[in-house]
């Protein structure tokens, strides 16, 4: 059985995803930081399916916590074969209005505890060459966004760190990949108005708002032994959504 950590899986998209894979047979480690509830309750319905899973509490953005949570992990499994990179946070504010510790807790989060997870997963996936690495970026990371310069900054970010990583760990069977949310509706999105998302979804051509699964849904794929050709890549699920 292979082992999944989704960080950031209490909610949203990682709770989705945590849920999917948990259905088709994968080890589910799901990483929370503050929502020990939800993350809880996650756990108790996999497990009421037949689903195997475990939470960890660790916060990303501190590279101690991140090597202790692989530590539980390695000494519980042997190591994680699938590390889907979820945790994030947003904020929306005027350029001029960002502080320094608006961006240093959105770079840390976003961008550098990806870069913890991927650093401390890389040598068990190096050992049995053999390893899939998923990291989840936004449309923002590639066009930019008006007053999340901040969060575009992160998660462009995490494309640059995907296409490098995957360049240098092809040959060691591993493969890295991003995508690219668009519109979603989750916890995220949670201030926008019913009206901002009708018209959202007409500036779609798919005509809808994005949910969950259908992210869930690109990274199982992604997760997918028969998906070892696919690598470097920024999968864009977005309904055709652009800016």
């Amino acid at each position: 059985m292979q082992t999944v950590l989704i960080t950031g899986a209490s909610r949203g998209i990682g709770a989705k995803t945590a849920e999917l894979f948990a259905r088709h047979g994968y080890r589910v480690i799901i990483n929370y930081n503050n929502s020990r509830n939800d993350a809880e309750g996650l756990l108790s319905g996999i497990r009421k399916n037949g689903g195997e899973a475990e939470i960890i509490k660790a916060d990303v953005s501190d590279s101690a916590e991140v090597n202790k949570m692989f530590s539980l992990i390695t000494t519980e499994y042997g190591g994680v074969d699938i590390l889907i990179n979820n945790a994030g946070i947003a904020q929306t504010k005027l350029f001029t209005d960002i502080t320094d510790d608006d961006w240093s807790r959105m770079i840390s989060v976003n961008l550098s505890g990806a870069f913890y997870c991927c650093r401390s997963a890389l040598p068990y996936m190096i050992r049995q060459h053999y390893g899939r690495i998923i990291n989840i970026s936004s449309i923002w990371g590639q066009v930019g966004g008006s007053c999340e310069v901040h969060y575009s900054a992160a998660k462009a970010g995490i494309i640059g760190l995907t296409k490098a990583l995957a360049m240098e760990e092809g040959l060691s069977g591993i493969t890295v990949n991003c995508i690219a949310p668009g519109v979603i509706k989750t916890d995220m999105t949670a201030q926008l108005s019913e009206d901002d998302f009708k018209e959202l979804a007409a500036q779609t051509p798919t005509g809808t708002i994005g949910t969950p699964e259908d992210i869930a849904r690109a990274a199982l794929f992604l997760a997918d032994k028969d998906s070892s050709y696919i690598t470097g890549q920024v999968i864009g699920v977005n309904g055709g959504f652009t800016v």
